[in-house]
Order: C-alpha cells, then structure tokens, then sequence
C-alpha cells in the first residue's frame, strides 16, 4: 500500500501542470474514482483540511490522503511521491537549459502556449464539481461568489484569505453545535413521550 501511494502521486506529480488546484481533480480520480481508498465527502473534507495547512497545496493533500490512509507512512511516501517527479525535471532542465534557452526556444515557448488553456481547465473543473460535491445550490452559490470578489478586491482586510478560512471554520462550528443541541433536545423529548 505504501509503494502503491507513492507511485500513484508520482504518476499526478509527473503529469500535472498549473499547481495544487489543477492536481485535485486527478487526485479525486484517482484516490476517489480508481482505487476507492476515501469517498467524496472524506475526499472534501481532507482539501478543506489541505486549503487551511500553509504550504504547497498538492502536497499538503498528499499528506493528508496519506496520513488518512497509512499514517505517518503513508503522508511521507504521498508527499514524496508528489514532489519527487517535479524535482527531477527541474533538475533536468537547470542542468541543460539556461533561463534564455528557454524563454527564447520558440519550440518550448509554443508548447508552453499549448499548455496554458489546458491548466486553467483543470483549475476551474474542480471547483465546480467540488462545489456540487459540497452542496452548494442556487441559494448558497452567493457565498463562495461574494468572498472571491472580497479577497480579489485588494482592501487590506477583507482581501487576506486567512480571514474567511477562520470565519468559515468558525460558523461550520457554531452550526454543528447548533444541530447537535437540536438533536440532543429532540432525543430528549422522545424519551419523555415514550415513558409517558
């Protein structure tokens, strides 16, 4: 299983353009999809764990898959797996390709050209299958809109992500407070009418 986490990250390090957010759809694929090791909700709940972690993205929901799946193993051969490939053909190229070769090598600058429109696919396809997956309908679409129009809007508080990441984990709080106290005096009052 080990073996199989590693391989399977270095198969999304590999072939993945674009950073964490065009990663996650090939993750879900593969860790949802193909081997069946987490179902959609643990899959979200994990990215949202992942979001809220400073650090790379990719790497952090390699960790967290991994830990979630084989623990302290599992995360170390996830996050190797990830990081593995891109620090290889880094290497690679700063061996043989100066800075100018590359921005001057119309060949490389065509393919570069190719690869843009195909890693902004792979950025916007999962949020809206993360956005369907979360439940977010027609009466809660407002609420990712509004924060991305704030966090874009530059003003020097409510554009800090950190701040809507906090809130939000805050009122998740307060509602799975709320409903458990609900269901807590809903039990309770079905106690009471069945010893009547």
């Amino acid at each position: 299983m080990i073996g199989k986490l590693f391989l399977t990250f270095a198969k999304i390090g590999a072939f993945t353009f674009g950073g964490g957010w065009a990663m996650i759809s090939i993750i879900e694929r593969e860790v949802v999809d193909k081997h069946h090791w987490l179902d959609k909700t643990e899959f979200l709940d994990l990215l949202a764990v992942a979001q809220s972690m400073p650090g790379i993205l990719a790497v952090n929901i390699s960790v967290v898959v991994g830990d979630k799946l084989r623990g302290l193993k599992g995360a170390v051969a996830s996050a190797l797996g990830t990081i593995t490939p891109s620090f290889l053909i880094i290497l690679l190229i700063a061996m043989f390709l100066t800075p100018e070769a590359i921005t001057t090598n119309p060949t490389l600058t065509a393919i570069f050209k190719g690869i843009r429109p195909v890693v902004v696919a792979l950025i916007v396809a999962p949020v809206f299958t993360s956005a369907r997956s979360a439940g977010i309908g027609l009466r809660t679409a407002w609420i990712p809109v509004v924060v991305a129009l704030l966090i874009w809007s530059k003003w020097p508080v409510v554009s800090n992500p950190i701040v809507y990441i906090v809130l939000g984990g805050f009122i998740g709080w307060l509602m799975a407070t709320r409903s458990h106290r609900l269901l807590h005096k809903t039990d309770k009052s079905n106690e009471s009418d069945s010893s009547r």
